[in-house]
């Protein structure tokens, strides 16, 4: 780390009068920039750091997206999109052409040696970046061309390096964050039902009641029931509902309460459709384009998955933020809902158009809104960012979905573990991570994709993939929300749902980047080990362990007896999953 820090040369003349000072405190960084001209200026893209490249071509690299849709890993050589949406071909965020370019932390892993990860510990005005190709690095940060009077100075983001090990490596940056974002904690991991990979936006008050009275009629442990989009009469008129709730969303989520469970709404806060009442009656509540009109989204990045093209509310218009105000008020206390899933969230922090406070960053501008929403969803509510910029939304949620949506498809299974276990790291420490619903079924359904691409999902999908998916929920720590028909689902996965909940309180470490053996310490003497096999072949896996334990398979309900050191399977089928509970001995 001593030898990077060194190598590192702090950009102290960016130009235009503009001074960068640095104050490094161990693996901490404070940066002040001023303006040290007579006159004020504009301050945009801003290169912090610069050295030549420390770390070979064929380095191991991991690289976090700005949405929560993007991440992208390979090597210093190759670093390429991993997850399903790039922020730069599907959001049309800028980069530079001859660089790679990550955003808020990136984890280099040379052979045989620590790792080292340059991250950025806050994120309260300006989105930070990691930019490298194979004869450069650089730490950047984009102050969206605010203006800086003559003699002006103010506090960048914090950046963080460190090596070490992995592992460790990610706990002590989730430490450093909380220093500046202390995580907003919640007395439970929710857990609950979710009408959307089973209904999608047909779903009916009908739908929803079915559905409780089967969790009621199997007494499962599911906490929350969400409606899960289909309820609004368009895309921002969140109190407005359709035909398909006689009597009105209001008294769905008032039945919901009195048969003992929780409502919960899928709300998008940060956006609208061209034809709601709320666009046509205040179009002065939206971001605007060049001319002073409402920013079409679709100009400048992406449009909109259902309903679009939608536009983009301003949280810097007074009247905008106590509309948000009365939506979830509203909601809060003559609805009585208290678990709130946001979606769409990376439009209320798109650096794009012209707002109503123009000295707010895209940054402020999404944390008023989000503080504006906490505060009226009551202290006792659930807040998940969904669709979300990820760290603009540290300490603005207490839970984040940190993967695609799922589906009914093995292919989906494997991606979304491969999108989530990077990020376990997250879970418990900067919020509780959202593995999204588990699903245990077959059902033949129109799934819409976060790119508005509808998808027949028919699998079939099998026991074992299935299995997998229940392990992945399980390895990720984080909430279990069920999207399968409850009124349908048969008692072997009544019974699969149960071995669920209640969720594991810690998210699986990974002795690998092959995501084969995960573990985590879930009691006193007790570790869950989860293996994957994610390959259409057999294979062998290897598990170590440090002593003696008695080992029970969780799925297959069976003692496997005394394990001492280590445990093998010389034939773990292809496209399938273990979970084993491990007392020490």
């Amino acid at each position: 780390m001593t030898e990077l820090i060194g190598r590192l040369k702090l950009n102290t003349n960016p130009g235009g009068g503009l001074r960068l000072d640095c104050r490094m405190k161990g693996c901490l960084a404070d940066l002040t920039l001023t303006n040290t001209a007579g006159t004020s200026c504009r301050v945009g893209d801003l290169t912090l750091f610069t050295a030549d490249m420390p770390f070979v071509p064929d380095t191991k690299v991991y690289g976090e997206g700005y949405s929560k849709l993007a991440q992208y890993g390979g090597t210093v050589a190759d670093c390429r999109m991993t997850a399903s949406y790039s922020d730069y071909t599907h959001y049309r965020l800028k980069k530079p052409d001859d660089m790679h370019q990550v955003y808020n932390m990136a984890v280099f892993s040379p052979d045989g040696e620590d790792s080292v990860l340059i991250g950025f510990a806050s994120c309260f005005r300006f989105v930070g970046c990691i930019r490298f190709n194979e004869e450069t690095l650089q730490i950047a940060v984009n102050c969206e061309n605010i203006t800086l009077a003559a003699g002006e100075s103010i506090r960048l983001e914090q950046i963080y390096i460190e090596q070490d090990e992995k592992n460790t490596v990610l706990k002590n940056f989730a430490a450093a964050i909380g220093q500046n974002h202390p995580r907003l904690a919640f007395p439970e991991i929710p857990t609950g039902w979710c009408s959307w990979l089973v209904y999608g936006a047909n779903v009916t008050a009908q739908n929803i009641y079915d559905n409780l009275a089967a969790l009621k009629r199997h007494n499962l442990d599911l906490k929350y029931i969400q409606i899960d989009d289909g309820y609004q009469a368009h895309m921002g008129d969140w109190l407005d509902c359709t035909d398909k709730f006689e009597g009105g969303v209001k008294q769905v989520c008032l039945d919901i309460k009195s048969q003992g469970f929780e409502p919960a709404m899928w709300v998008a806060p940060f956006i609208a459709e061209k034809n709601s009442r709320v666009f046509t009656e205040h179009p002065e509540w939206f971001v605007k384009d060049e001319d002073g009109s409402p920013l079409c989204s679709a100009d400048v990045t992406f449009g909109g998955w259902r309903c679009g093209p939608w536009y983009m509310l301003d949280p810097t218009h007074p009247e905008a933020l106590a509309h948000l105000k009365n939506v979830f008020r509203t909601m809060h206390e003559e609805w009585k809902v208290t678990y709130y899933k946001l979606d769409a969230n990376m439009w209320g922090a798109m650096p794009f158009g012209h707002r109503y406070d123009d000295t707010k960053t895209s940054v402020e501008a999404y944390r008023i809104g989000m503080e504006a929403i906490a505060e009226a969803a009551g202290s006792d509510s659930f807040i998940l960012g969904c669709n979300a910029p990820m760290w603009p939304s540290i300490g603005a949620v207490h839970g984040m979905r940190i993967t695609n949506d799922n589906t009914r498809k093995w292919d989906r299974f494997t991606h979304l573990a491969r999108e989530c276990f990077p990020r376990n790291w997250q879970n418990g420490n900067l919020w509780i991570n959202d593995p999204d619903t588990v699903l245990l079924q077959n059902k033949m359904i129109r799934v819409t994709d976060p790119d508005g691409r509808e998808t027949r999902v028919e699998g079939p999908v099998t026991r074992n993939e299935f299995l997998f998916n229940a392990a992945y929920t399980m390895a990720s720590g984080g909430m279990v929300l069920s999207s399968d028909d409850i009124s349908a689902l048969r008692e072997e996965n009544i019974a699969l749902l149960r071995k669920l909940l209640p969720p594991v309180p810690a998210a699986a470490e990974f002795d690998d980047d092959s995501f084969t053996v995960g573990r985590a310490v879930i009691d006193d003497g007790k570790t869950m080990i989860c293996l994957f096999n994610f390959s259409d072949e057999e294979k062998e896996i290897r598990v170590s362990l440090d002593g003696r334990f008695t080992v029970y398979d969780l799925f297959d309900d069976t003692d496997m007896g005394i394990a001492e050191n280590e445990i093998v399977f010389a034939g773990f089928a292809p496209h399938s999953a273990k979970v084993l509970i491990c007392r020490r001995a």
